[in-house]
């Protein structure tokens, strides 16, 4: 049947037609009922001109005019483009700024157009073109960008750069206004600790660095092994990487010590799966007797351009020096990428890419400068702040009458205003971010957590959007065979000693008739029999099942010796023994290894696979031994995999299939129970297999045989050609059994993801395993809630399919987004902005099939469509992009390494104390900087309050109220260490933040630190500076310094009590802060002679002035504040009573 399929080159019009054809009765095939009529979709010749017109809407239908099946896709938001002046204003001069400085970048730059490449073996001056250095660089700086570079990043912020600004006046006579230690002090103190910092991280990163470039590789040349640095390696070097080391580059796999021509290698570091895969080495090379033959033969790999997608590869290799010359086609299972471990024997490479042109560097992103929420919000404010600082010396100078050089009388006034910005606000909260890191380090609760970008605590608490990945984060993928079902039986955990007992009856007395039967002649070879089918017995069909699953994989048995016995840790094939003890399974997949591993447990065992064939070892010690006859490997379009083996001892040729049952349920014949009990398992969270077979005769297996090899070799269309071949043995297969393999979640997954849920965050699980894994995974974590429904994606290829599929997913509710990374891709390229806005509204989404760079590029999508802050979260080398895009990274240690957590933000051990992190140490640390930030900006703006009542009651004179060291001594000694001690303040305690997470939302809003926050603080601090200058000076008897003694006093002990009233949780430290500052001042009252009368300041008429300002300043508030916590309590004080 298969080679009757016609099937046409890729280009051609017919081909396009069938394409046409297929796809509109793949979209009818899904419709209302099996065979019922439909109108065509659309006229898909024509499709990309008319999608330019069309809205996407709900309706599948067709396009038809119908009024009440019309529903729109909110469609990009295209606004009426501004021309000329308001153009530039609105906008455009950034856009210009920006183009002007890509195209400088790209001149600079000049980079290079990737090509595909001929890579002679051993000869890397054969190379026509130049390619990168094999060296890692993971440095933001070099020795002369660092201290300009780290400038640059702290200036660009407007707070800083105005510091910069009123400090370097200072150097001007006519402006100076006070002693240079008073600006330039502050910021000098926090210059330096930002430099300091920076280069200990830049350091650490050169060091890890110049470790993995240096490390050394044997390098196989003409004259023998030399050593050589990974940095120092070529394009055409023949490199030997030895067992457990790390490969340096791209390669292709040429040669292995290992007697089947195929290795392990452990890829966790390049796509976070945990599962070795297999590769094998090309046979032309491999079959040379000699390692040094591979500098006698004449050969070159043709290699396709560098690429991103890191599971395909399209190449050939080429030896010239033979007759006729041999050409053998190159694919993913012949390479071998830099950043995985070689995890059997030791393989001989070529080396096709290096540095910036592996897949693993090209996967990976530069990491960004990441500021947080909170340091945008304060720099806003601190725009408004200098908008009101212009503002007032403006009106000063106007009163004054521009008399004089009225431009120097407000340059004085601005700087004599100028703590309206206080450049302590930097100085307290980068030593606030500094405690709230060292307090996470320091919780019990969560051990092993370390902070690794300490200027980003308070985006904890800001959250919206958590970007998780599965395997090793959510899972711990660790695979148990829970459920065997047989149609009218089932197996659970409990009862798996029934099949053991069923097998060993089965194979003895199966043994029992081989010794019957000992007939000289050889056994028939069996058809599939024609006669009426009989009900097999219980015991059959269990033997026939765990066979089948025993037989229908790709793992490979391999044997350790005893360790310390030699240097080798493989062991001779002749040498080995099947014991148990020294047996591990590898597969590509841990479900595999789980299913093989189960046989084991019922009697079993797989003991033995190469190329060529696998043993079998039974319950009774026999050995069984079934040729290999042709593998098909599963791929995620086919969702199957199968194997044709012949029985070495009956010589039946069997076709064993297995996958999954939206594939299988197709193929085999028909039942009545396999659809429920898929539904009932995947409820459960199992992973379901469905395996069956097909006995063939060895006439069936010849013509199949002679079909394949001839669609293999095919030039055009060899894929499809392919699986239609395959597709005619698929039919009416008998149904064995269903499988239930479990994935074992990390501790407490359930309730984290819960709880977070209930924070108000959305969760989004992006990984590079199975659609269908996938799935059974975000069930089984209830990252899907049992009640709600999935919509999956179908596969789309072209811009209709997307249109379609994106109305689809328009029409369902509240239902779960699973996509895969293909369908993702095309989506992005023509509907971004409708499906970030469909996705966004689901409760959850789950991306399958993503690779690094596509984790990366979600999140900033997220980020750019939703303005919200995004988490992302991940354990392998596969996450680092994702992470470094977040706003806030987070890494766990795990089997997969410490890549992803030595290039997160914050570093955990276990994925159930994201959740304390989040809302306990999220919420302490945003709440605390936000109350610090606003209570410094009112130390700033009460002094400048009552520098401008002073100016304006003396005659608009730009002559400061408190010089010298009662200024420094304000901002520091005398009010620092209250103000700092807010850093320990809570408003809620960490029991009842976890209790109770719904709190968390109210943080998402911005409440604490907003405009309207910002306000009343700027109010108060109006108010209380009136009151404290007017009072004074109202108070004052007939010397001025009078007026400074009581004024500074009553504001030093105003600032105190704003201390206290802002306090929600008392801790011991901040008691001690208040009373220390106190003692401080009245302890220097005694020193500052140049300031205070001695003599006034002990009279009692001095306390009573004093005493009544503060009272008048502070009890409106304090008695405003009790009012309000009555009348009006916050969501958290509701809970505490």
């Amino acid at each position: 049947m298969a080679d009757q399929i016609p099937l046409y080159p890729v280009r051609s019009a017919a081909a396009v037609a069938a394409a046409n054809r297929k796809r509109a009765a793949y979209y009818n095939a899904a419709g209302p009922g099996p065979g019922a009529a439909r109108h065509s979709r659309y006229q898909l010749e024509d499709e990309s001109a008319h999608l330019d017109e069309m809205p996407l809407m709900m309706s599948e239908e067709g396009f038809e005019n119908d009024e009440g099946d019309y529903h729109t896709l909110p469609r990009a938001r295209v606004t009426q483009r501004r021309r000329g002046l308001e153009w530039f204003v609105c906008g455009g001069w950034r856009l210009l700024c920006a183009s002007c400085c890509d195209w400088l970048i790209n001149i600079c730059q000049r980079k290079k157009e990737l090509k595909a490449r001929t890579v002679w073996l051993g000869c890397p001056e054969k190379c026509e073109e130049k390619h990168p250095r094999n060296s890692i660089k993971n440095q933001k700086y070099n020795v002369f960008t660092f201290i300009p570079g780290v400038l640059y990043e702290q200036f660009k912020f407007f707070l800083n750069l105005y510091f910069l600004v009123v400090s370097c006046s200072q150097f001007v006579p006519a402006l100076k206004i006070g002693y240079l230690y008073t600006y330039w002090a502050p910021l000098g103190f926090v210059l330096t600790v930002i430099i300091m910092r920076e280069a200990v991280d830049e350091f650490r990163r050169f060091q890890r660095d110049k470790e993995v470039n240096a490390q050394l590789y044997s390098k196989l040349t003409v004259r023998g092994q030399v050593q050589v640095k990974s940095s120092d390696i070529q394009v055409g070097d023949l490199i030997i990487v030895e067992k457990n080391q790390r490969i340096p580059s791209d390669m292709v796999f040429l040669r292995t010590s290992e007697k089947a021509g195929s290795c392990f290698i452990r890829t966790d570091q390049l796509d976070g799966e945990t599962d070795w895969k297999l590769k094998v080495a090309v046979s032309c090379t491999q079959r040379l007797p000699a390692l040094g033959d591979l500098f006698s033969i004449n050969a070159y790999v043709y290699a396709q351009k560098p690429q991103l997608d890191i599971h395909s590869f399209e190449g050939t290799f080429t030896r010239e020096d033979s007759d006729p010359p041999i050409h053998e086609s190159l694919s993913i299972e012949n390479t071998l990428w830099a950043s995985t471990v070689v995890a059997s024997g030791t393989v001989i490479g070529v080396v096709i890419y290096t540095g910036k042109e592996t897949r693993s560097v090209m996967n990976t992103s530069n990491p960004k400068n990441k500021v947080g929420l909170l340091d945008l919000e304060l720099n806003q404010l601190t725009k408004a702040l200098f908008l009101a600082l212009v503002a007032l010396s403006v009106v000063m100078v106007t009163l004054q009458g521009f008399v004089g050089p009225w431009y120097r009388n407000l340059f004085r006034f601005l700087l004599l205003f100028s703590y309206i910005i206080p450049i302590s606000l930097r100085v307290n909260l980068d030593m606030g971010k500094a405690a709230y890191g060292w307090m996470i380090m320091k919780d019990e609760n969560i051990p092993g957590t370390v902070v690794r970008t300490s200027t980003i605590p308070e985006e904890l608490g800001r959250l919206v959007y958590l970007l998780t990945d599965k395997t090793g984060t959510l899972t711990r993928n660790e695979m148990i065979f829970k459920r065997l079902h047989l149609g009218t039986v089932s197996y659970g955990t409990d009862t798996m000693d029934e099949i053991q007992s069923h097998l060993s009856s089965s194979y003895s007395q199966m043994h029992s008739q081989a010794a019957g039967n000992n007939a000289s002649s050889p056994p028939p070879r069996k058809g599939p029999s024609s006669a009426p089918k009989v009900r097999k017995s219980v015991s059959s069909r269990i033997h026939e099942a765990v066979k089948a699953i025993a037989l229908c994989h790709n793992v490979t048995p391999v044997y350790e010796s005893w360790a310390g016995v030699t240097g080798e840790t493989e062991v001779a094939e002749a040498d080995r023994d099947f014991s148990d003890e020294n047996r591990t399974y590898q597969a590509s997949s841990p479900d595999e290894v789980a299913l093989v591993q189960w046989t084991e447990s019922v009697g079993l065992t797989l003991v033995s696979r190469d190329l060529a064939c696998m043993q079998l070892k039974t319950p009774g010690g026999q050995i069984l031994t079934f040729r290999i006859l042709q593998m098909f490997p599963f791929t995620s379009e086919s969702k199957r995999m199968g194997v044709i083996v012949r029985d070495e001892s009956t010589a039946e040729i069997t076709f064993y299939m297995k996958g999954a049952d939206v594939a299988m349920s197709s193929i085999v014949q028909y039942n009545d129970w396999l659809e429920e009990e898929c539904g009932n398992m995947a409820r459960e969270g199992l992973r379901t297999l469905v395996v069956a077979k097909r006995s063939l005769t060895e006439e069936q297996y010849q013509d199949f045989e002679s079909r394949y090899s001839q669609a293999k070799l095919s030039l055009h269309d060899r894929t499809l050609k392919v699986a239609a071949v395959v597709e005619s043995l698929e039919r009416e297969m008998e149904l064995l059994c269903l499988t239930g393999v479990e994935d074992q979640l990390q501790a407490d997954v359930r309730p984290t993801l819960e709880m977070l849920r209930n924070a108000g965050i959305k969760i989004w699980m992006l990984t590079g395993d199975k659609l269908e894994t996938a799935t059974c995974i975000a069930k089984s974590s209830h990252l899907v809630s049992r009640a709600q429904d999935i919509h999956v994606f179908r596969q789309v290829t072209s811009r209709g399919e997307a249109h379609l599929e994106l109305n689809a997913l328009r029409r369902r509710q509240d239902c779960a987004l699973v996509i895969s990374g293909d369908s993702l891709e095309v989506c992005l390229k023509y509907y971004e902005h409708e499906l970030v806005e469909l996705a966004c509204q689901c409760p959850a989404v789950v991306c399958c099939r993503c690779s690094p760079t596509q984790k990366a590029r979600i999140v900033t999508l997220l980020q750019q469509h939703t303005g919200r802050r995004t988490c992302a979260i991940g354990d392998g080398g596969n996450d680092v992009s994702m992470i470094q895009a977040a706003d806030c990274g987070i890494g766990i240690e795990g089997k997969e390494g410490k890549q992803a957590s030595l290039a997160a933000d914050f570093s955990i051990t276990q994925f159930r104390h994201l959740g304390r992190l989040l809302v306990v140490h999220g919420r302490n640390s945003y709440k605390r900087s936000a109350a610090l930030g606003q209570l410094v900006m009112h130390r700033g703006l009460v002094i400048s309050t009552m520098q401008a009542v002073f100016s304006s009651v003396f005659y608009f004179a730009s002559v400061p109220l408190y010089q010298g060291f009662l200024m420094v001594g304000y901002a520091t000694v005398y009010t620092m260490f209250p103000v700092f001690s807010l850093v320990l303040d809570q408003d809620v305690k960490p029991e009842m933040a976890m209790l109770y997470p719904e709190l968390y939302k109210d943080l998402t809003k911005g409440r604490s630190l907003s405009f309207k926050t910002f306000l009343i603080w700027v109010l108060i601090s109006v108010y209380q500076g009136g009151i404290l200058m007017y009072g004074a000076l109202l108070l004052f008897e007939s010397e001025f310094v009078h007026v400074v003694a009581i004024s500074f006093t009553a504001l030093i002990l105003t600032e105190l009590l704003m201390v206290a009233l802002t306090v929600r949780t008392w801790h011991w430290l901040m008691v001690l802060a208040e009373f220390l500052s106190l003692g401080c001042y009245v302890a220097s009252l005694i020193f500052l002679n140049e300031y205070f009368d001695v003599a006034f300041i002990t009279t009692l008429t001095f306390l009573w002035k004093v005493s009544a300002i503060t009272v008048v300043s502070c009890l409106p508030l304090y008695l405003l504040k009790y009012l309000k916590r009555k009348l009006s309590p916050p969501s958290y004080c509701k809970l505490a009573s």
